[in-house]
């Protein structure tokens, strides 16, 4: 029997693919960092998560390579998860990746690359629905079809092989 917490991992890494460590350690909130480390490692001692992706990644299959646009809008869903509840976010459809409830506001997160600003067109705001667009570098906004709905902006710089730091920008700062 999986503990509530192992539950929580292998739900989210069923949903994402995989995910970072550290990331895994950060959607654990309400733990120790050393609480959630003994948590995950216990998936990987039994075998029910594995490394891939070089050893950077953790998954629940062997097979499975990293997404790097789902891994960004991982990135940003952290940056929110001590305010949504643990099973009030999963991944979406296209050109969104991930879609979370946060004080019953749904917001969706969509990376884009440079080059897909046109997919912006493809989103189809709803009365509480607020959008996170995740690029490569913030000069991209200027040039985004954007919804008739709330936007933030984020970009995401990896540092290290591990960790990543994400910076919000509102309309008003484009």
């Amino acid at each position: 029997m999986l503990l509530t917490e192992e539950q929580y991992l292998v739900k989210w890494l069923s949903q994402y693919g995989a995910m970072t460590k550290r990331q895994l350690v950060r959607m654990l909130h309400t733990k120790s960092e050393p609480a959630a480390e003994r948590i995950i490692g216990n998936l990987l001692r039994r075998h029910i998560a594995v490394r891939v992706g070089g050893g950077l990644f953790i998954s629940l299959s062997p097979t499975y390579v990293p997404e790097q646009k789902m891994s960004q809008a991982v990135w940003v869903l952290t940056q929110f998860i001590q305010a949504i509840d643990p099973l009030d976010h999963y991944p979406t459809t296209h050109p969104s990746q991930i879609f979370f409830l946060k004080e019953n506001i749904g917001y969706e997160i969509i990376v884009l690359e440079d080059g897909e600003q046109h997919l912006c067109r493809l989103l189809q705001p709803t009365e509480d629905t607020k959008y996170i667009i995740v690029l490569p570098d913030i000069s991209m906004a200027d040039s985004l079809p954007l919804p008739d709905a709330p936007c933030l902006f984020a970009t995401v710089e990896h540092k290290g092989h591990d960790d990543a730091a994400v910076t919000f920008y509102t309309q008003e700062e484009i």
